[in-house]
């Protein structure tokens, strides 16, 4: 027959081990999600350099009147839109407003 403390003893040293692997566990998911918020991090500033350069082409007026060319300025238009919609959706949790949420809520007032 067990005695009551050589269960008691089985038990803490289960309960530590199992505290051991998932403290381990914690430590390996903190650095995982701290790897992935800088390459978001990395990611947004890659795609505000590429906002603002399109958004530098999207203001120039375009004089030739090809449909080719109007194609190409309305799929960089929807790209523009769609680097913004990415933007927007990875910090809409930080607080960070983006200027088509600033343009929106200017012409409702």
């Amino acid at each position: 027959m067990m005695m009551p403390e050589t269960v008691y003893i089985a038990l803490i040293i289960s309960l530590f081990f199992l505290l051991l692997f998932v403290v381990y566990k914690l430590y390996k998911f903190s650095v995982l999600i701290l790897d992935l918020e800088t390459t978001v991090e990395e990611c947004l500033d890659i795609l505000n350099i590429h906002y603002g350069k399109m958004n530098d082409i999207i203001q120039k007026p375009v004089f030739f009147d090809s449909i080719e060319v109007r194609q190409v300025i309305n799929d960089i238009k929807q790209c523009h839109s769609a680097v913004l919609l990415v933007a927007n959706k990875l910090t809409s949790d930080s607080g960070i407003e983006s200027e088509i949420k600033k343009e929106d809520s200017k012409e409702n007032e």
